[in-house]
C-alpha cells in the first residue's frame, strides 16, 4: 500500500485530473507505482500532455512532506481513497477524491442518512426561514446535514443543524486553514467541534471559483439525497443537482413564487420531473426508511436549550430570595441525582475533546456556561454547541438559571 506522501505527491502533478488520474490508478494499481514509473511506461499508456508527462517525471516528494508537516501543526487528518474508512458511496462516483483532508469527528458516511442542502449565496428572506426549518427538522430526525459554507443557504443549512443540536459536515473549496468568508470563522470553528470540515485541497490553498463547481461532485457523492432551496436559472445549485443526477442520488427542492428570480431554477427542477417538490422533513426522509432502518427519527420537540439557539451571552443565574431560611431551602432542594459512570475509552469515539472536557469540568457540581468557558478556556460558541449536543444524548441536564449538571461521569483511566 502506497504511504500518504506519494497519494499526496499525485494529487500535486500538474496536467492530471479527472478520468487521466483514474487511468494512470488503473494501469500502474498505486500513487507509489506511478511515482516510480519512467518517461518510458509514461509514453506508453499515451493520451498524456507534454505538461503531465513533464510533472510525472518530478519524482521530488518535498511538496509532500511539506503538506504533512502543515497537517500535522494545524490537527488536519487525511484520508485516501485507499483506506479501508473511505466512503464506499463517494468512491463509487465518477471522479472520487485522491485525498481528503479533514478536521473534527468520524463518521460513517454510507451508515448515515446524510442529506446535501443548497441554493444561493443571495438567498431570500424566504429561501432562509425555509432552509434553517428544514435543516433543523432533518438533524433532530437524524440525518446527517451535508453543505458547503458560502453565504446564503449553505451557511443556513449549517447553523439550522448546529441549532438543533445535530452535527454537520461542510465540504468547502479551499485549504481547512482558509476561512471563506472571512465572517465565518466561528462557524467554522463550531463545525470542526461538533461535526466535521472536509476538502481535497491542501492547507494554504486559496478558495478560488474554478474550486467551487470541482468541489459540488463531493458534496453530492456523500449524501444519499440532494435539496436545492433556492436557484436562478443557472448556478452553482443547479450544478450540484447535476453532479446529483450522474451520481443516481435523490433530488428535491423546494417550490417559490413562480415569478421570484432565486426559485426560477428550483421550480424549473421541479417541472422537468428532475426533482420531487418538498414541504417538509417527512417528504425527504419517506424516501430512505427502509433504506435505513432505525436511523431515522420520531420528530420529539426541540430541548429548551436548543430552542434558545445557543444565545451568544449567557444570563446570570437568579438570585434566590433572601426571604427563605436555610432551613426552608433545604427542604425544598431536590433529591440528588443518580449518575451513570462511563469508561472513556467506550465513549471516546462518539465524544469531541470540547464534549469531554465539559463533562470533566461539570463533574464538581452544576455550572453556567460563563463558569464553563472559563474553567475549559474553550470559546464561547463551542461550548455552546458542545452543551447542545450532550444535553441531546442526556449526558447533561438543565438546572435553571442556564446552568448544567452532568448526567454521566467519565473514568478516564
Amino acid at each position: 500500500m502506497s504511504n500518504l506522501k506519494h497519494w499526496i505527491w499525485l494529487t500535486q502533478r500538474r496536467g492530471i485530473r479527472g478520468q487521466t488520474t483514474v487511468r494512470l490508478l488503473e494501469r500502474f494499481g498505486s500513487p507509489e507505482q506511478i511515482h516510480a514509473a519512467d518517461r518510458e511506461a509514461f509514453d506508453t499508456l499515451g493520451g498524456l500532455s507534454g505538461e503531465a508527462v513533464r510533472s510525472l517525471m518530478n519524482k521530488s516528494l518535498d511538496g509532500a512532506d511539506r503538506i504533512l508537516g502543515d497537517c500535522d501543526r494545524l490537527g488536519i487528518r487525511l484520508l485516501t481513497l485507499q483506506d479501508a474508512t473511505y466512503p464506499e458511496r463517494l468512491k463509487a462516483i465518477a471522479q472520487p477524491p485522491l485525498v481528503l483532508y479533514w478536521k473534527g469527528k468520524q463518521f460513517a458516511f454510507d451508515e448515515e442518512v446524510a442529506i446535501a442542502m443548497v441554493g444561493s449565496r443571495k438567498a431570500t428572506p424566504y429561501g432562509i426561514d425555509v432552509a434553517s426549518r428544514l435543516s433543523g427538522e432533518l438533524s433532530r430526525r437524524g440525518a446527517l446535514i451535508v453543505s458547503g459554507m458560502a453565504e446564503g443557504i449553505d451557511a443556513t443549512a449549517v447553523r439550522g443543524a448546529l441549532k438543533a443540536g445535530g452535527p454537520v459536515v461542510s465540504v468547502i473549496a479551499g485549504g481547512l486553514d482558509r476561512i471563506y468568508p472571512w465572517f465565518h470563522r466561528e462557524l467554522y470553528e463550531d463545525v470542526a467541534a461538533v461535526g466535521a470540515l472536509f476538502s481535497e485541497y491542501p492547507p494554504g490553498t486559496e478558495h478560488r471559483g474554478s474550486h467551487f463547481p470541482v468541489r459540488n461532485r463531493i458534496l453530492s457523492g456523500l449524501s444519499v439525497g440532494v435539496i436545492a432551496v433556492e436557484s436562478a436559472r443557472a448556478g452553482g445549485t443547479l450544478l450540484t443537482v447535476g453532479h446529483a443526477l450522474d451520481q443516481n442520488r435523490e433530488v428535491f427542492a423546494v417550490p417559490g413564487p413562480i415569478d421570484a428570480p432565486m426559485s426560477e431554477g428550483t421550480n424549473r427542477l421541479i417541472q422537468l420531473n428532475c426533482a420531487k417538490l418538498i414541504l417538509s422533513a417527512d417528504d425527504v426522509l419517506c424516501e430512505f426508511e427502509q433504506r435505513f432502518p432505525g436511523k431515522i427519527l420520531r420528530a420529539d420537540p426541540l430541548s429548551r436549550y436548543a430552542a434558545e439557539q445557543r444565545l451568544p451571552e449567557p444570563e446570570e443565574p437568579p438570585a434566590e430570595p433572601a426571604s427563605k431560611t436555610p432551613t426552608e431551602r433545604k427542604k425544598e432542594a431536590p433529591a440528588e441525582e443518580k449518575v451513570e459512570y462511563l469508561r472513556w475509552a467506550d465513549c471516546k469515539d462518539r465524544l469531541t475533546d470540547d464534549q469531554r472536557e465539559l463533562l470533566l469540568a461539570l463533574e464538581d457540581g452544576p455550572l453556567g456556561t460563563d463558569d464553563l468557558v472559563e474553567r475549559t478556556q474553550i470559546p464561547v460558541r463551542r461550548v455552546l454547541s458542545a452543551l447542545t449536543l450532550l444535553e441531546v444524548d442526556q449526558m447533561v441536564i438543565g438546572v435553571g438559571g442556564k446552568r448544567f449538571r452532568a448526567a454521566v461521569k467519565l473514568k478516564m483511566e
